[in-house]
């Protein structure tokens, strides 16, 4: 098992992405892996250092992929190499690739308002690693997401909306959400929360310490 990893951050800076990659990096170290941290989608590029990783943990909000960069990445995932993140840093990032889009098992499509004053996640996989021993919990002052997911996902965490945010015709009031899976992609897992609107929302326990275990899921 290799102990290196990849962090990469960048793309929209309104959600954060440095500040929350440092939530996580030291938790990594701590646990005796290696860990680069990179702000360029070139890093996808170098095969031969992306075959000798653990995990990529990816932080990069819209953007595009190059050829040789997703290649680079989806290969690298086919192959093994774990692959974790979380809300648009994983799941609204190049819009334009569609198999990057398949190799995460969701795509952001909308969110009601700015942010809402609170909502539920609900624990949906209560025995999975990731969530085991794991309450409910609530989210304050941030994007709640509404997902296009893909069937085969395993559910880890839901949200539900209520209808009183935002266009009630397209956050329909009971509409539950996927919110955090796990998948794969070749021999790769994959692991996406989908809160982490910015570094406050690992502020409560229960959302950091899912997200932790998820990387760790994640890594080969």
């Amino acid at each position: 098992m290799s102990t290196r990893a990849l962090v990469v951050w960048g793309g929209w800076e309104g959600h954060t992405p440095l500040e929350a990659v440092r939530v996580f990096v030291p938790h990594l170290e701590a646990r005796g892996w290696t860990v680069t941290v990179s702000d360029t989608l070139d890093a996808y590029r170098e095969l031969a250092a992306m075959e000798d990783l653990g995990l990529i943990v990816q932080c990069w909000t819209l953007g595009r992929l190059e050829p040789e960069q997703e290649r680079g990445l989806l290969d690298a995932v086919a192959g093994g190499v774990g692959f974790a993140g979380w809300h648009g840093g994983i799941i609204d990032s190049f819009r334009e690739s569609s198999d990057y889009q398949w190799m995460t098992g969701g795509q952001f499509v909308g969110h009601p308002g700015d942010c809402v004053p609170s909502y539920r996640v609900d624990i949906a996989d209560r025995e999975h690693p990731i969530t085991r021993g794991i309450g409910d919990f609530e989210l304050a002052d941030t994007e709640q997401y509404l997902c296009h997911v893909d069937p085969s996902n395993c559910v880890l965490a839901t949200t539900t909306f209520t209808g009183e945010h935002g266009d009630a015709t397209r956050y329909r009031a009971g509409t539950v959400s996927p919110y955090a899976w796990t998948r794969t992609w070749g021999e790769g897992r994959v692991f996406v929360a989908a809160w982490g609107h910015t570094d406050r929302d690992f502020e409560v326990p229960q959302a950091r310490v899912i997200a932790e275990r998820g990387l760790v899921w994640a890594a080969r």
